[in-house]
């Protein structure tokens, strides 16, 4: 049960705490920060769906197969994103992060950067992973570039992957990293954020 036991990972400039329902205003108040539910081609909750969207992510992490989290900004305190590990898969160790977003006032700035740097150093040293997945839809070219900016490859495009709440189809581009890259990449990150 280690992939889903709640911890905190904390760095210079974020904190990434369990996720809980404690959180459902500071996230409501985040998700203002550029409208990001208004995003055609994402799934981010409105901050009226923000406990419905908790809800949700508690009870994958109770059948086993996410461990969200919560994003704090340290220089203010002020919550500002969420993120997950999803389709964890304890038996090949594999995980995916994902179902992540950021107030429009993190985006651009060391806070994705160290949050990632944090959840993969986590699954590949602590968890043991052989591969951390990436997945996001082929027209988020915002998401694919900072996923390639990590150092993850792409693996290729599901095509009609998933129907979009709006009925339209979802191709989804997958990115990973694999165990024998992560040392690369943890230099990379690290360079990154001037350490």
């Amino acid at each position: 049960m280690a992939f889903v036991t709640p911890l905190t990972l904390a760095g210079e400039h974020v904190t990434l705490e369990p996720l809980d329902m404690s959180h459902a205003a500071g996230l409501s108040e985040a998700v203002l920060d550029g409208a990001l539910w208004k995003l055609w081609y994402t799934s981010i909750p409105a901050p009226e769906g923000m406990k419905a969207e908790i809800e949700r992510r508690l009870s994958l992490q109770a059948a086993g197969s996410m461990m969200p989290f919560a994003v704090r900004r340290n220089d203010s305190g002020a919550l500002c994103g969420m993120t997950t590990y999803m389709h964890i898969d304890g038996v090949h160790k594999r995980v995916e992060i994902g179902s992540t977003w950021y107030a429009q006032s993190a985006q651009r700035t060391p806070i994705n950067t160290e949050a990632k740097l944090m959840l993969l150093t986590h699954a590949f040293e602590q968890l043991q992973c052989i591969a951390v997945e990436f997945r996001t839809h082929w027209m988020n070219h915002q998401s694919r570039n900072a996923i390639a900016r990590l150092g993850a490859k792409q693996d290729g495009v599901l095509r009609n992957h998933q129907r979009m709440p709006d009925g339209s189809f979802r191709d989804t581009v997958v990115f990973s990293i694999i165990e024998s890259e992560w040392p690369t990449i943890k230099r990379h990150l690290l360079h990154k954020l001037g350490r």
